[in-house]
This record gives C-alpha cells, structure tokens and sequence, in this order.
C-alpha cells in the first residue's frame, strides 16, 4: 500500500506592519497641542532666565569693581564669576520650575545634590584647585608681584587663576603650578619686606689685625652701591679655621633679586680691593702630608717610631 508523501510547507509570510497614519498625526498633534498651551510658561521661564542672567552680570561687575579699587582684582574675577554662576543656576531651576509645574523645587535640589556629589568625585582636582585657588586670593599671602619660591621653583607671581598660579622664572620661563600645591606646601616669598639681608664670609691670616680688617671691611661695603645705610653692615669674626680667620660680612639691600644679584659681586670686589690695598692678606688654604716610614725598626714602637723622619746615624766617637 502505498503511503503518500507529506507535502513541501509554503514559506511564511512575514507579519505585515500596518502603517497608522492617523495615530501619528494624532501624537504630532497632541506634542503641538502642548507646546501651545505651556508657551506662556515657556516665554515667561525665558524673561525670568534673562533677569536672573542680567542679575548675574551686574552682580560680577559690581563685585568686580568693588574688589579692583582695594587692587584685588584677581579675588574680583573669581567671586564675581562665582556669584554669576550661581545666579544664573538659580534662574534655570526657577524657569524649570515654570516651564514643567509638575516639576517641585524639593526634586530638583535633590537632583542637584546627588549630581554635585558625581561631579565631585569627577573633577576633583579642578575643584580642588579652584579652592585652593579662592582660598589663596581671600588670604592672600602673596600678590602679583612678589618674588617667591616653591619647591625647587622661584620666579616672580604673574597671575593666580582658578587652577593654577603662573610663575615667571629669573631665566625667562613660565611655571604653571596647581593652587593646591601651593597651599599644602611651604612658601618662601622673597619680597614680603622690603629690604633682604645678604652675608658672605672672607678670610684673613692669622698674623693680620683683626680689628682693623673689619673695619677695612665695613669702610667699602658702606661705599658700595645699592647697600642701605640701615640697617648698618656688619663684620663679625665668625670663626677660627685652619689656615684663615673667618669674618662674616652682613649687609642689607632691597628684595628684588636683581637688585640683590647686583649688589652681591660689587660688595666682593670692593672688600678684595680693600683688603689688597691695606695690605692685610687673604690665605690659600694649608695642608701638611705626614708620610711613615715603615721600613724604620722602631717603626710600632710609641716613643720611638719618627713618623717618616730619615734614620740618622749616629758619627762613630774618636777613641
């Protein structure tokens, strides 16, 4: 008997996808519908944006203008730009508020709280910095101007910014060092006074009047230029070394470095001149090498051995 043979399966046919025109221009519709009726709101969230911005604006300038005539500008910059910033953020949550009145200033504090949070740990350097940054301009402990040294960094101050503080070398580079840096490390600022104390120490001989080589001293350092009268110079015996009597010689100039790089090399050759001329000397330093003889039979024996001396030998006496 003879079975018959299953038939081949016509191919599916892919599920159609009615297009409904009508449901689009309905949602279309709807979207127009809203943004008609929440336009008032719209263009009253924008006016009241627009006042917060000029707000923001006059609120900078003023801030600005306030801390420029007590010569802060800098400190004006960054609080001006802050108190802005702030009002402008103050004005969006505001015109957020009107534009979606579901929308409650409670949820977006919260928002605003949980999203500081996130761009905390994001940009914490830059934060960071900007704080250091204020903190630096609020107590200023140094201005733009001042020479100051950092680490192994010194040069003159010629910006503080929000980030960073730029930092112009003797040599004619620029540093941009981070503002938390700055603050969590010490400072040594140059030109806080204005006058810098400088030493250098010369040496004299021993057989050399010591009085009068100080006065010597003090006589040219008075008469060389960009030495201050007062506080007065001074030549102090400083200490008793091997082949020289040490004085320190101390004297008082303006801070600036050049001021104080220039005055350093005149003081020194006026006090060689000096010295030169009255005749008081200025000795080499002195070594004496004592060389032991080890071929000497007394050689170990304290109170015997000459420390290098050649063995004389005694002259036979005439019988």
């Amino acid at each position: 008997m003879l079975v018959p043979t299953s038939l081949p399966r016509q191919a599916e046919k892919p599920p159609q996808i009615d297009a409904d025109y009508d449901a689009a221009i309905q949602q279309v519709d709807s979207w127009v519908d809203g943004t008609i009726h929440l336009l008032p709101n719209i263009l009253v969230a924008l006016v009241l944006l627009i006042i917060f911005v000029l707000l923001g604006t006059l609120c900078r300038f003023l801030v600005l203008r306030q801390l420029t005539r007590r010569e802060r500008s800098n400190l004006g910059e960054v609080l001006g730009g802050l108190f802005k910033w702030g009002l402008i953020l103050i004005g969006f949550l505001l015109s957020a508020t009107i534009v979606m009145p579901s929308l409650k200033p409670g949820d977006l504090v919260a928002g605003l709280g949980v999203g500081s949070v996130a761009i905390g740990f994001a940009f914490k350097d830059i934060l960071q910095n900007w704080l250091a940054g204020l903190l630096i301009l609020v107590r200023q402990p140094f201005e733009i101007g001042d020479q100051i040294r950092v680490n192994d960094f010194e040069g003159t101050v010629s910006r503080i910014e929000t980030r960073a503080t730029l930092l112009d070398t003797y040599d004619g580079q620029r540093v941009v060092i981070p503002n938390s840096e700055i603050y969590t490390t010490a400072v040594t600022v140059k030109t806080a006074h204005a006058h810098r104390r400088s030493d250098f120490e010369v040496g004299i001989g021993y057989g050399d009047n010591l009085d009068e080589a100080c006065e010597v001293i003090l006589k040219a350092v008075r008469e060389v230029e960009g030495v201050l009268p007062e506080p007065a110079p001074e030549a102090l015996p400083w200490s008793l070394d091997a082949s020289w009597v040490t004085i320190q010689v101390r004297w008082w100039s303006s801070s600036v470095q050049s001021d104080v790089t220039h005055t350093r090399p005149k003081v020194i050759r006026a006090i060689k001149i000096a010295l030169d001329t009255a005749g008081i000397d200025m000795p080499f330093e002195t070594q004496v090498h004592l060389f032991h003889d080890q071929t000497d039979d007394d050689d170990g024996r304290p109170g015997q051995a000459r420390e290098g001396w050649p063995v004389t030998k005694k002259k036979a006496e005439p019988e």
